[in-house]
């Protein structure tokens, strides 16, 4: 039955079900609980090729109560609407030029009744039937169901063959880190299909697998130099060097311009952006001269496909920023007339993602087999990210997918530096001749060189540590440790004030990380350059050994995610394939009453224009809790708006999160949270247009609401007819 009380025609089952509107209008969705905070995000429309289409399988219902239109399946594929054009060859949807979009393999609800809504809006394409019994449905991998379509996202990889185009094309990594970067690259013509690392860099002649990420600037804000050079140079009069500038993108501080005070100060004139830019750009075009010089002939790294990392706990502002620095750093540009889709070929990839593939090609070192899982525990410079993974598949055709949402914090050994300088700062208050900026950079360099990551922890409590002045002038105060020229310093000390705050939020993290995922950990593995520290480690092994069989730290950690992010550009296929939900996400809906309502909130039954009794404050689930996602995957539902006039252009509704396991049924069960504000303009659908220019007495405008996840970010798209025609980036605010 219709929401209208008018019976749907089943008579012809092979064709689209008319929709009956009734004249209800939409209402304003209701606010968030007071603690919480939201951003309207309203949607921009894209200045990109039109992507291939993604196919909605639904029927629902949208705020006013009106039944949303169901478009036919073919059994349990992908459905194809009737009036759908194939998906097309090449667009910046898909940068491989895929053919077609793979089918998924359905989640197989268990549902009974007649309205057209579950956990995740999905009708059931064996018989037809509309389900309303929202039980949570147990994922099968690849864990789509038949209402979902996989469509690709710029930036990320598709299932496809490699085509003639696509063998040999070079794949370059660039793993922009805090306190150190590297690049690796692959082909699989060069070292049959072997990643390879840049290990020559400006500045000396021995080998280096990653060097500082640093900037030497001028007083006109011009570089002089960068990286070891950079580092190693002594300052003239009006010079800067720069470091660390990558933690300006970390979200509080995008957010709330809560930039930590121990960070160095920017150049005048110049912007975080500004030095990324700098950066990559030195890096990227010493890169190419490398590589051609490393391969013995002229690389075509005009047309190949460059990956670059980023934290697991960035926000999707900060990945915007990488990418528009990245592109304007040249990482990627247009090699011909013809290359339309250029811009695809930078891929953001999350960093314990990337090592999470390194990790994965060494299974057999750590005794991991399918189905089981694994953490990525990615310590580095400036964060600690935390993810964790399932392999999935055969070990010769390596497929992961990404088992829990990932987590970070600003907890990598660039913290403990931070520390170790405030503590001989306190030490030597009354010594002011050691604190020049000289000075202290010379304690933290032999802290970094030497102690930092062979400090063992408890057996060092004992034992001195000595650290050269730079300072000959006041060589001598036992009250405060100045020896001969040495600042001593005990090891209980330096375990108090300088590794046990850093390591204790590293462990946190982790603790917090394992209570989320509800299933077995076979191994953890500690990845980037901290997780070269003995003692964190050691700290490591002692708290979790007795609940994680596998703790290790595998070949080439520190370069994991560089080599990583390389091996998953050279596989062209997705490795990490697939994302389990780790909340639901929902919206605010009106639907056509049913006994259940009557019997539980009468007082949200309302009768509309058409007559229908419609239940108010009714949850639709977008997206479930532990649904299995291909990555980039849109679920679409289809929506009906009520316009009064042509000015009433935009459709307003709130989107919402839940960590609970239990299906709701009604906005005031509680444990939601919201998550944004979800404004749509409709005004430049061509049925808006047309509608608003021949009916100026109301008019009704149908549209479809798509949700992405991916390792990055959650993207709401405005689908008409097939085509996208918008879409907004979802902040996370907590």
């Amino acid at each position: 039955m219709g929401c209208c009380g008018e019976p749907l025609d089943d008579s012809n089952s092979g064709n689209q079900k008319n929709v009956v509107h009734n004249g209800f209008p939409m209402n304003q969705q209701p606010g968030g609980m007071a603690q919480m905070q939201y951003q309207e995000k309203q949607f921009q429309q894209p200045d990109i090729a039109t992507p291939p289409p993604a196919h909605a399988s639904q029927m629902g219902y949208n705020s006013n109560g009106m039944q949303m239109q169901q478009q036919q399946q073919q059994g349990w594929g992908t459905p194809v609407p009737p009036h759908s054009p194939p998906p097309t060859s090449s667009s910046p949807f898909n940068p491989y030029g895929m053919n077609q979009v793979p089918t998924p393999v359905p989640v197989s609800p268990q549902f009974t009744g007649t309205t057209a809504v579950n956990g995740s809006g999905i009708m059931n394409s064996m018989n037809g039937m509309q389900m309303n019994q929202m039980n949570r449905p147990t994922p099968l991998y690849p864990g789509a169901s038949a209402n979902m379509t996989a469509t690709q996202v710029s930036g990320g990889v598709t299932n496809q063959t490699t085509t003639a185009v696509d063998e040999g094309r070079m794949s370059v990594s660039i793993d922009f880190g805090t306190t150190f970067s590297g690049v690796a690259y692959g082909s699989s013509r060069i070292s049959q299909g072997k990643v390879q690392q840049i290990l020559q860099w400006p500045g000396s002649f021995e080998t280096f697998r990653k060097i500082p990420t640093c900037l030497l600037y001028d007083d006109s804000g011009r570089v002089l130099a960068w990286g070891l050079e950079a580092k190693n140079a002594n300052l003239m009069p009006g010079a800067s060097r720069c470091e660390w500038f990558k933690l300006f993108l970390e979200p509080r501080a995008l957010r709330d311009g809560a930039v930590d005070p121990r960070l160095p100060s920017l150049p005048p004139g110049k912007k975080p952006i500004d030095l990324i830019i700098d950066f990559l750009s030195c890096m990227w075009e010493y890169a190419k001269e490398q590589i051609t010089r490393e391969i013995g002939a002229v690389a075509d790294l005009d047309s190949a496909d460059v990956w670059l990392t980023v934290p697991a706990a960035w926000d999707a502002k900060g990945c915007e920023i990488m990418r528009e620095a990245a592109i304007s750093a040249g990482l990627v540009a247009q090699f011909t007339a013809a290359d339309k889709n250029w811009t695809d070929r930078l891929h953001i990839i999350t960093e314990p993602e990337a090592a999470a593939v390194h990790c994965a090609h060494l299974t057999n070192l750590h005794k991991l087999r399918p189905s089981q899982n694994f953490m990525i525990c990615d310590a580095g410079g400036g964060t600690v990210d935390l993810a964790v993974y399932k392999i999935i598949g055969e070990l010769h055709n390596l497929e992961i997918a990404e088992l829990c949402a990932r987590s970070g914090a600003n907890c990598g050994s660039l913290f403990l530096d931070l520390r170790f300088r405030e503590l001989v700062r306190t030490l030597l208050t009354d010594h002011p001749a050691h604190l020049d900026p000289a000075s202290l950079a010379y304690f933290m360099h032999a802290f970094s060189e030497t102690d930092k990551l062979a400090y063992m922890g408890e057996s060092d409590d004992n034992n001195m540590f000595h650290f050269t002045c730079f300072n000959v002038d006041d060589p001598d105060d036992p009250t405060v440790g100045l020896i001969n020229g040495e600042l001593s310093i005990p090891g209980n000390l330096l375990r108090r004030e300088v590794f046990d705050p850093v390591v204790d939020q590293v462990l946190e993290l982790l603790e917090e990380q394992l209570h989320r995922v509800d299933q077995r950990i076979d191994a953890l593995l500690l990845v980037g350059g901290f997780s070269g520290s003995e003692y964190l480690f050691k700290r490591v092994d002692d708290q979790f050994s007795n609940r994680i069989k596998v703790i290790a730290r595998p070949s080439d950690a520190d370069t994991a995610t560089c080599r990583g992010a390389a091996q998953y550009g050279l596989a062209r296929r997705p490795l990490v394939s697939s994302v389990i939900a780790p909340r639901s996400y929902l919206m605010k809906v009106k639907l056509p009453a049913e006994q259940e309502d009557w019997q539980k909130r009468p007082a949200y039954i309302k009768q509309n224009n058409a007559g229908v009794h419609i239940c108010e404050n009714r949850l639709q689930y977008l997206v479930t809790k532990g649904a299995i996602l291909r990555k980039g995957q849109r679920v679409q539902t289809k929506f009906c708006k009520f316009s009064q006039n042509p000015q009433d252009r935009l459709f307003v509704a709130i989107l919402y999160t839940s960590d609970s396991d239990r299906i709701m049924r009604y906005t005031d069960e509680g444990e939601t949270n919201e998550l944004c504000k979800w404004t749509v303009d409709l005004g430049n659908l061509p049925s808006f247009q047309h509608a608003a220019n021949s009916q100026p007495n109301g008019f009704y405008t149908e549209f479809e609401l798509g949700l992405e996840l991916d390792s990055c970010e959650v993207r709401g798209i405005l689908v008409y007819e097939g085509q996208e025609w918008g879409r907004v980036v979802f902040e996370f605010l907590s």
